[in-house]
């Protein structure tokens, strides 16, 4: 059959061999046979207990604190992003600090990983290589060595010799994924695999492949760009909204400490079209500068192109200021971007997007010392957002001068001192208190 009658892809279907009732019998994660108990006389573990620190700060600030032993962590991003970069720092850290790694790569030789390693700093006695695809003499090398670390590069490599699929087919990944996920469990050792992602994005392989683990990360960035973003999407131990922000360097990744002083230059911004805007990352504030670009278009139908925004968004904005503020921009092209290649998708960047684009169409720049945050309705006004406290106190310590913020809930603000506010309800408020303002 060519096409699927379900989802309609062409050429989907992929044959798999159905074994015999009882010839793989496969156990659960507690061993075969393990009765029932109540779940009161379960141990209990705190959320803190017994997790291992990576030796990199952002990263276990996208675990929730630290690996959690027994865990299954998914490391996916695109071809040459650094995702084998940053995993082999991680082992040489936890292998230097005492543990016993073991790092299977499918993908190199035994002395690639070593030439990579040798970039990176001193390699400790403790970490174990081996070049090796099969999953039953994986499992051999774990039950011999007795890591307490194991990290898979990577999954869509692995093959069971009795599944006559090759590697990275649908088959294959999930089963050795649940090989691996099963082998985890009763031992109380992390493994991390690194998962390749398709065209569209999404990670290779099933789907179940991220139901069976116990954190997928994505590892993100522009390739022009040294700035590099872990992101957690699933997280059974810890948030989902936590990102860890790396930059690339010869020497490997490096933390970035401070990273709302790394995506914004005071010094170039005193020009029409730029707005700082804090944005909520997780727990962490961070000052991001918005660039739009309003020109005359040549085309029937104007363009809306964003980068690190929802294009859709845009024209949103587009249409409520062309309604409230009386200007006009649907023979206009419309460009905005997110300094640095971070994604922005909180609805706090409204007001700072809008008032970029009217900076840049009527050729007033905001000024160097602004700010702006709130989220836009289609009615005109500037509804509030949460922690709006934890986003005037990043702009404080950073050396903003003025921040334009909703009227709405700002009673129960505590403001900072050196930040002058302006608390605006409306639309034309916010414009004449940003663009205005800096021309007087």
């Amino acid at each position: 059959m060519g096409k699927c009658p379900g989802c309609g892809a062409w050429h989907s279907f992929v044959e798999e061999t159905v074994s015999k009732p009882g010839s793989r019998h496969r156990k659960g994660l507690a061993g075969a046979g393990s009765p029932p108990v109540s779940l009161t006389d379960a141990p209990s573990i705190s959320v803190g207990e017994g997790r291992v620190r990576s030796g990199m700060a952002e990263m276990d600030r996208v675990l929730g604190g630290g690996i959690v032993p027994g865990g299954v962590v998914l490391l996916g991003g695109e071809p040459g992003i650094g995702k084998s970069t940053l995993l082999l720092q991680i082992l040489l850290l936890l292998a230097s600090s005492g543990k016993k790694v073991l790092y299977v790569s499918g993908e190199e030789s035994i002395a690639q990983i070593r030439m990579r390693a040798e970039r990176l700093g001193d390699i400790p006695g403790r970490l174990l290589v081996a070049s090796e695809i099969d999953i039953d003499l994986i499992e051999a090398y774990v039950k011999e060595s007795a890591p307490e670390i194991l990290a898979v590069d990577s999954v869509q490599t692995l093959i069971h010799r009795d599944l006559p699929a090759s590697p990275g087919s649908v088959t294959q990944v999930r089963e050795t994924a649940e090989r691996l996920v099963r082998l985890a469990k009763p031992m109380g050792m992390p493994v991390f695999l690194v998962g390749h992602v398709t065209k569209d994005g999404s990670l290779a392989g099933p789907r179940v492949l991220e139901h069976i683990v116990d954190t997928v990360l994505f590892f993100e960035g522009e390739r022009a760009q040294g700035f590099r973003i872990v992101r957690a999407v699933k997280n059974r131990f810890g948030p989902t909204h936590e990102i860890g922000i790396f930059e690339m360097t010869g020497s490997g990744l490096r933390e970035i400490v401070n990273p709302s002083e790394v995506f914004i230059h005071l010094g170039s911004r005193d020009v029409p079209g730029s707005v700082l805007c804090p944005c909520m990352e997780g727990t962490r504030p961070l000052i991001l500068e918005i660039q739009a670009l309003v020109s005359p278009s040549h085309l029937a139908m104007p363009r809306r192109t964003t980068t690190g925004l929802d294009s859709s968004r845009i024209a949103m904005l587009a249409a409520v200021a062309e309604r409230h503020l009386g200007i006009f921009l649907s023979d206009r092209d419309i460009f905005v971007n997110v300094v640095g290649g971070v994604k922005v998708s909180e609805p706090a960047a409204d007001l700072a997007i809008l008032l970029a684009m009217v900076s840049s169409l009527r050729g007033i720049a905001v000024g160097a010392g602004a700010a702006a945050f709130g989220e836009v309705g289609l009615t005109g006004e500037i509804r509030g957002v949460t922690r709006s406290d934890r986003r005037l106190a990043e702009l404080a310590r950073i050396g903003i001068a003025h921040a334009v913020i909703p009227l709405a809930g700002s009673e129960k603000i505590s403001f900072p001192e050196g930040v002058r506010i302006s608390r605006v309800g409306r639309l034309g408020d916010a414009v004449e208190a940003a663009i205005e303002a800096n021309m007087s």
